[in-house]
């Protein structure tokens, strides 16, 4: 059984998730937690918190994730969303890039001892993408729109597509990066829009992006 005020707030954000995969979470999040005290890893430091933004977040990403998916996790921090997404998505084959070597560290004893098939490195992700291949780099409260496309551009040879999840302030930062010509050559798509919750009135995004010309699987 999972903790009560961990089923409360599934409950109340209206999720429904296996026993399995709802126990796996707990015992990730516990140990965010406990690693909290002696690193900073997170400040979702509740069951509402991690669910309501969080989990939510991990939700709707997993929906975007096609079976057999390569994906990486760009500046990984806390291991969000890249470890919710493995336990959401035994099926498709998750790697975390951080690149603070502690950690990256505390990373791979986290999913060791949760007995996740995650490859952790201590590494920058675009140094990464010089060497290693992904269908997917997906990107949490990693930097903005314009550092995003500047990291990546010299590797997509070595990615399909990246899925960013982003505030409302996306498209402010739409415009830097567009005015800046950090977007030249790439397509950008909202994959899916949704409520932040009752106490930020805006929505929160995930952003397709890949470059021109090239066709993605599923996609006339």
């Amino acid at each position: 059984m999972i903790d009560p005020e961990f089923a409360s707030s599934l409950s109340k954000y209206g999720y429904d998730l296996p026993s399995e995969q709802a126990e796996r979470l707990e015992t990730y999040v516990r140990s965010v937690w406990k690693w909290n005290e002696q690193i900073n890893m997170t400040r979702h430091t509740t069951w509402d918190l991690f669910v309501g933004r969080d989990l939510r977040d991990c939700l709707r990403l997993s929906e975007l994730i096609v079976t057999g998916e390569d994906v990486l996790d760009l500046g990984s921090g806390a291991g969000v969303p890249g470890i919710p997404l493995a336990i959401l998505r035994s099926d498709v084959k998750v790697s975390l890039a951080e690149s603070v070597g502690k950690r990256a560290k505390i990373l791979d004893e986290m999913v060791t001892d949760l007995e996740l098939p995650i490859a952790v490195y201590a590494a920058r992700g675009e140094e990464l993408l010089e060497d290693f291949r992904f269908t997917t780099v997906v990107c949490r409260a990693v930097g903005s729109l314009r550092k995003l496309c500047q990291w990546v551009e010299p590797h997509w040879s070595s990615i399909d597509r990246m899925l960013a999840i982003k505030g409302p302030k996306w498209v402010e930062e739409r415009g830097e990066a567009r005015h800046h010509g950090a977007m030249n050559g790439l397509q950008v798509r909202v994959a899916d829009s949704y409520p932040l919750g009752d106490d930020d009135p805006g929505e929160g995004v995930i952003l397709q992006i890949w470059p021109k010309g090239r066709q993605l699987a599923g996609q006339e």
